[in-house]
């Protein structure tokens, strides 16, 4: 794939940092924008203010919020999960047959309890799009700071993940591939509920060794979901499994975390959600996991616990008691 040209759809944090990323390789890279007033000053000031104010962009990364830059050879979608479809729908005519598409976000869709690997294939069926997910423990401000990160690009054709990690890899930024579609993407959505019970636990004020038995216990959470989907179970051991949940779980760029940390100290989540001024995918996430997991009949303690609290208005010290009150089982 020789100097492919690439559009990243979508100028969030994540979106505009592997924009960024993808320039400083040396790629004709295109950050597709709603706003033509934030791709005015991503092209004269090389900054996006809104999500990553203060950190410089790369100068040959351009801004448009032209249609046609979809029609690229790579296009990264950075849309969020529960926006993916209609999306897709409203932009269909603007991809090229055979579109490679680097799907960069994480989540179930709320409505269907597909991935979004499924909702690009069922959206763009007739232009039979050539599918990657990349997923792993990876801040944006970190990745534009260049300070080292790994992640995993997954793709059900192994030969395109191979010539895909090669373009998104640096001195920085590491990419290991994976045919595990399925699992890298469970992973990717179920961390975040965990990340937001986590922070409940830190919230709550409960130390380190709940949050240790938290993040253990989503890990079988996960791979458990995973599995009943399809996925390969030693994907969860992996970046987009264990990895980022780690980070999810323990660090304080977690939008998601932030969120559990200011429900365990006795906010609102109306009131947390309006003023964390981001998407936090892990509110919606947990709706979508908790009915997924009914439907695939998975057992998922601590999906229903965040569910409880989300959408509940339960009380997290109630909901805390009732989870260490369950039934003594094996490991």
């Amino acid at each position: 794939m020789p100097n492919p040209s690439i559009c990243v759809a979508g100028g969030g944090s994540w979106g505009t940092a592997l924009a960024h990323l993808l320039a400083s390789n040396g790629y004709d890279t295109c950050l597709w924008l709603r706003d033509a007033a934030v791709a005015e000053i991503v092209n004269t000031r090389h900054e996006n203010p809104r999500y990553l104010p203060g950190f410089a962009l790369h100068p040959s990364l351009r801004a448009s919020t032209a249609p046609s830059v979809l029609g690229r050879d790579i296009v990264v979608l950075a849309v969020p999960c529960q926006q993916l479809r209609g999306w897709l729908a409203a932009n269909a005519e603007n991809f090229c047959n055979n579109a490679i598409l680097v799907n960069a976000a994480k989540g179930i869709e709320t409505t269907n309890l597909v991935t979004c690997a499924e909702i690009a294939q069922q959206s763009l069926a007739h232009l039979q799009p050539r599918y990657a997910v990349l997923s792993g423990p990876s801040f944006a401000a970190d990745v534009l700071r260049g300070l080292p990160t790994a992640v995993v690009l997954a793709s059900a054709d192994e030969a395109l993940g191979h010539s895909l990690r090669q373009i998104f890899s640096s001195a920085s930024f590491r990419c290991y591939s994976s045919t595990d579609v399925m699992g890298v993407e469970m992973g990717g959505a179920v961390k975040n509920v965990m990340a937001i019970a986590a922070g409940v636990c830190d919230g709550l004020g409960l130390g380190h060794n709940s949050r240790a038995a938290l993040i253990t216990r989503g890990l079988a959470e996960m791979s458990r979901l995973g599995v009943a989907r399809g996925a390969q179970p030693h994907t969860f051991m992996g970046l987009s499994g264990l990895g980022d949940l780690t980070l999810t779980c323990t660090g304080d760029l977690s939008r998601n975390r932030q969120v559990g940390l200011r429900l365990g100290r006795g906010e609102k989540l109306d009131q947390i959600t309006a003023s964390l001024g981001m998407v936090a995918e892990g509110v919606k996430t947990t709706a979508a996991i908790y009915d997924l997991a009914k439907c695939l009949h998975v057992d998922a303690p601590l999906t229903e616990a965040v569910h409880s609290i989300l959408y509940g208005n339960c009380d997290p010290q109630a909901v805390l008691h009732n989870l260490m009150s369950r039934c003594l089982r094996d490991e």
